[in-house]
């Protein structure tokens, strides 16, 4: 299944330049922990499909994306744009936005060091891989309605916020990808 970006960068440069646009600056912990979300919540949204090409470990605060946290360790480089992003892309990128961007990043490491994924891996120690299938498992629908009272965890219709369009007519409708329902087996009579 490909991959919706190319870069990590590229998400990361979508929610810095966001942050700017609300007059607020991005602290480190608080944007990775909102690429961390990105990508799980993107994976249940789309069937598994990856957001980015990202693989996060854990520090003494909870998920980074290693890459990321290297290049920019001395700010956001100057010479590099960020690749174009796809309408779904964006789309996505605003519910997350909308749903974290006004969590403080402490109140973000709070919330996410709950979450089953990240817990189990602090407890093995710092640099310890968060598998991107316990990301999944975990923030599935299934999972926020089970866990939802507990630890916190939204639903992807938390998230996601419909898309209004016009019909032929001018009325506004909601729209979203077509998902098609898994056909049940016959019983036998």
């Amino acid at each position: 299944m490909p991959i919706a970006v190319k870069s990590s960068l590229d998400v990361v440069f979508w929610l810095s330049d966001q942050a700017l646009n609300d007059r607020e600056y991005i602290q480190p912990q608080k944007l990775h922990r909102l690429l961390y979300l990105s990508q799980a919540y993107f994976a249940v949204a789309y069937h598994g499909r990856k957001l980015m090409p990202a693989t996060f470990v854990t520090d003494a605060f909870g998920p980074v994306e290693p890459t990321v946290f290297h290049a920019l360790a001395f700010g956001r480089p100057h010479m590099i744009e960020g690749n174009p992003l796809s309408e779904q892309v964006r789309h996505f990128l605003d519910g997350i936005w909308r749903r974290y961007g006004p969590y403080t990043a402490d109140q973000l490491i709070k919330k996410i060091a709950e979450h089953a994924p990240v817990a189990l891996a602090m407890a093995k120690g710092q640099n310890e891989e968060i598998p991107f299938a316990d990301m999944v498992k975990y923030y599935s629908d299934e999972a926020a309605a089970r866990n939802k009272p507990a630890s916190g965890v939204d639903s992807i219709d938390q998230i996601l916020k419909p898309r209004m369009m016009r019909s032929q007519t001018g009325k506004p409708v909601t729209v979203g990808a077509w998902k098609p329902k898994a056909l049940q087996p016959k019983k036998d009579e």
